[in-house]
């Protein structure tokens, strides 16, 4: 969440008109349920600062300065309401995994949207501290399938051309929803009744039932369907997304590509979650370890801790109006999500990555230091700092926050897919949620807290700097490739040399059906295939 195609050969639509636009609003449209997390992120942040909702779970004190609002809750109980939904929300990612090979990538959504909003109703409709607990859990579940269901299924579906910008428009929606939560929280904060938390809450319900009624009109993933032997409803799937007919040759050379990847990783029996760690030349082990360290280095960026925390932190920093700035936070993560979507397809995957985390790590470094030498009254400095956090966002939504999301739902073969996938979803979600539990400890003053306060900001320019290193040893360029295709560039190239031989493979347009065999990059460089 293009710039036009960076390759040219065969791949899922890629020779269909790119003027298909039935095609790519269908895949992009799941998308959406992108705005289920990004909502629910940005709510809770804005409603565990409202009077209503800390009068109702939290308790009174006269301490106005540190709480205005007269009223507060612990740093255990805001680290567990925070949290908790992400301790759902991991489980639902590995629960995803079984979803989407039994029920479909696309039926899998039906029964997120079911749980979800099951955990909504109960927060909304609630009065108990644990009841409102039980309900983010619950609606958790919903979200980590969702998480888990539409990066592979827009991943499948997309044509590979534009693969990247489909996938891209997952994080977009996600920005979205942090704006849309925002702004509704500063419509309602002011209200001194249960609607002022209630409202903001119960719209979620809203985007379910939005997302349900656009995918019942979408088409299974066709690597699904090839998957579970229903080729003739493959063959009808991609004659929607990409405006063929059933008999073109695309058509047809795509269906064989899957079927021959599909019968290479069958060869090797039937997969479970320890053939994601399984080592040989197809870098399986390699590509699953990649894939959980970029989710769980997007959010050791310290993105969250913006959106988690952010109005209670510029509230704390002595910016007078913090949900405003919460405001201006959202929409530079919504419109700088725009160019990362046009750049992923201009510059490719890797550059932006190792660029993004540059950018990320000077700002934070700058935010840490400013922060330590300047005091909560002086304007200027305040004003440099929200400055700072505004340009680091800015980088974030161009780079790793999209990113992550395409080379996890990209990187790995059809066999052990929803798997993989699953893992590295849970890979986010178990360190948003320990982020998101750690935090107040970390920032907050008093008893048993660190107190870091702004200088926690030098724990997340470090984590960008290791960013950096991983991004330039770990991730091959993927721009312009067939997921089938990409089978090919890591068993025989590595992240370092993978640029060069992508080139190869566009140039001798070379496709899973036609290789007999494939000379390792690194002992036969100028041999590409081998053709039958």
């Amino acid at each position: 969440m293009a710039g036009g195609p960076a390759a040219t050969g065969p791949g899922l639509g890629a020779n269909a008109p790119k003027s298909n636009v039935a095609g790519i609003l269908m895949v992009a449209f799941a998308a959406f349920a992108g705005i289920l997390f990004g909502y629910d992120t940005g709510t809770i942040s804005g409603v565990t600062a409202m009077k209503d909702w800390l009068r109702l779970f939290g308790q009174p004190t006269t301490d106005t300065v540190t709480h205005p609002t007269g009223y507060f809750i612990t740093s255990g109980h805001q680290s567990l309401v925070t949290s908790i939904l992400s301790a759902g929300t991991f489980v639902g990612s590995l629960i995803g995994a079984p979803v989407a090979d039994k029920l479909g990538r696309r039926g899998g959504v039906f029964l997120a949207c079911l749980v979800f909003c099951a955990g909504v109703a109960i927060q909304v409709g609630c009065h108990q501290w644990a009841a409102f607990i039980i309900g983010r859990v619950i609606a958790g579940l919903g979200v980590g399938l969702v998480s888990t269901l539409i990066p592979m299924y827009q991943s499948e579906c997309s044509p590979k051309w534009i693969r990247g910008a489909v996938v891209s428009g997952y994080q977009w929606a996600i920005t979205i929803g942090l704006l849309l939560a925002n702004v509704i929280n500063n419509a309602t904060k002011d209200r001194d009744d249960h609607s002022a938390w209630r409202i903001p809450t119960g719209i979620q319900l809203i985007w379910a039932f939005i997302l349900v009624c656009g995918m019942l009109y979408l088409p299974e993933s066709p690597r699904f369907l090839v998957k579970k032997g229903r080729d003739a409803d493959a063959i009808r799937s991609l004659t929607r997304l990409t405006s063929l007919s059933a008999t073109d040759p695309e058509v047809e050379l795509e269906i064989q590509d899957i079927r021959a990847s599909l019968e290479e990783e069958r060869q090797l029996g039937e997969s479970s979650y320890a053939d994601c760690f399984r080592a040989g030349h197809n870098k399986i082990a390699f590509r699953t370890l990649s894939g959980i360290f970029i989710q769980a280095f997007q959010q050791l960026t310290g993105i969250n801790f913006i959106f988690y925390y952010g109005t209670t932190f510029f509230q704390n920093s002595g910016i007078s109006d913090p949900f405003l700035v919460s405001i201006a936070t959202g929409i530079v993560n919504v419109f700088m999500t725009l160019p990362g979507m046009w750049g992923i397809e201009r510059f490719g995957r890797r550059p932006l990555l190792i660029w993004g985390a540059v950018v990320m790590c000077v700002c934070e470094y700058l935010v840490a230091i400013i922060g330590v030498t300047i005091s909560v009254h002086d304007q200027s400095g305040q004003k440099a700092l929200i400055a700072l956090v505004c340009i680091y966002i800015a980088a974030f939504a161009s780079t790793w926050g999209p990113i992550a999301w395409v080379i996890v739902g990209e990187i790995f073969p059809l066999n052990v897919r929803a798997k993989a996938i699953s893992l590295c979803t849970a890979s986010n979600w178990l360190w948003n949620f320990g982020i998101g539990y750690a935090t107040p400890y970390l920032v907050n003053t008093g008893p048993g807290n660190a107190g870091l306060q702004v200088k926690v900001f030098f724990l997340w320019g470090s984590t960008c700097l290791m960013c950096v290193l991983f991004s330039i040893f770990c991730i091959p360029e993927t721009k312009g490739l067939s997921l089938e295709q990409i089978d090919l560039l890591y068993q025989n190239s590595t992240p370092l040399t993978s640029a060069r031989y992508r080139e190869e493979i566009i140039a001798n347009d070379v496709h899973v059906a036609d290789v007999k065999g494939i000379a390792h990059h690194d002992e036969k460089e100028d041999a590409v295939t081998e053709k039958v």
